[in-house]
């Protein structure tokens, strides 16, 4: 008998720290910048309500936010788009995340711009550094940046070395293709000096390699086959998931499956997904809506729910973020940035249904 309330009672003690291991949340880079422009967010119901205690009372518990390396060499239109985050900016929006009580994930960009599948530019500080002595500079540059935010306090909980970086990252040096042979010493030694920064600086973080293949799995396969081949140090993979862009929910069901079987030490989250509510029928970026729900406010909500219960299924997926959920421009004469994948309606202000179909995942 004391045996069994002895097990009882640990099983009891370990609940919340297992409960803390599933991880919600949102990248809310914006989230300054829309402040500052007047934005006015709303609840469900449509009361003023401010954006971080909204989200804390949704269940979400960390917040992800991206770092550009010299963002004032980005485009023109790029800044118009939301690229801003410099150093002094993401650490005063994390001070901000810390008092409201969410865990923070940094996700370094290593690009003065946006960095994704279709393009991955070099900074502009290392346009003249020979390749051979980039390592060297992501792993000081990293370095330099953790050690200012716990510094400032705002230590992060999870770091992505790299945003989607399925085919590399500081183009042309560090550019890859997962079903080729070519160029992967190269790029790994970038990710390694990132992660070997990482570990030093924030040794109790874990680190995120995250991609945006979770609908082809031949390459996703041969991703993570390489990084462990080359003995990279990292703990999460890190998935996008659009329905526009990356297959339907049941493709993404198989390669977590599929994930779980080939490398089950490795936990998977999504770190981006979103859906339209609203979509004024131009075609982004190769969209392909065959298998996709309506883009409108139910269309979103489904969408949401669908996701969150296949994720459910799969013990390996400890995270979910919403990419751009305080998307919102009510309030303000601000529409540069308006492409209706946020969690607030932009005409009224007011949170979608979905955010709590999201909130299911915990």
């Amino acid at each position: 008998m004391k045996r069994i309330l002895f097990a009882l009672t640990l099983a009891a003690l370990m609940l919340p720290s297992m409960a803390a291991k599933r991880w919600l949340g949102g990248d809310i880079s914006m989230l300054t910048a829309n402040e500052r422009a007047g934005v006015v967010y709303k609840d469900l119901a449509g009361r003023p309500v401010d954006a971080l205690e909204f989200f804390k009372r949704c269940g979400w518990n960390m917040m992800r936010v991206r770092l550009f390396v010299d963002p004032q060499h980005a485009p023109g239109a790029h800044h118009d788009q939301g690229v801003c985050q410099d150093l002094p900016y993401v650490i005063d929006l994390c001070r901000h995340i810390k008092q409201a009580g969410f865990k923070i994930m940094l996700d370094f960009h290593y690009s003065d711009t946006w960095a994704d599948p279709a393009k991955q530019f070099m900074p502009h500080r290392w346009l003249e550094t020979p390749s051979e002595a980039l390592p060297d500079s992501v792993y000081a540059y990293t370095r330099y940046c953790l050690e200012a935010m716990k510094q400032a306090g705002v230590a992060p909980h999870m770091i992505q070395v790299g945003n989607e970086i399925t085919f590399g990252m500081m183009w042309p040096a560090g550019r890859v293709e997962p079903l080729k042979d070519d160029n992967w010493g190269p790029f790994v030694d970038l990710l390694k000096a990132g992660s070997k920064a990482c570990r030093e600086v924030c040794p109790d973080a874990k680190i995120i390699i995250h991609t945006e293949k979770a609908g082809v799995w031949p390459m996703t396969e041969a991703y993570y086959n390489r990084l462990a081949q080359a003995g990279l140090d990292y703990d999460i993979i890190g998935l996008s998931y659009y329905p526009m862009w990356h297959n339907t929910i049941e493709y993404l069901g198989s390669t977590l499956d599929n994930l779980a079987r080939q490398f089950p030490s490795k936990p998977v989250m999504i770190v981006e997904t979103a859906y339209y509510f609203e979509h004024d029928g131009v075609n982004r970026g190769e969209e392909n809506f065959s298998h996709c729900l309506p883009g409108t406010i139910d269309g979103q909500r489904q969408f949401t729910a669908q996701l969150v219960q296949e994720l459910r299924k799969h013990k390996n997926v400890t995270g979910l973020f919403w990419w751009y959920p305080e998307e919102n421009t009510y309030g303000t004469p601000h529409r540069q940035f308006n492409l209706n994948r946020g969690l607030f309606n932009n005409r009224t202000g007011c949170a979608l249904p979905a955010i709590t179909e999201f909130g299911r995942f915990k």
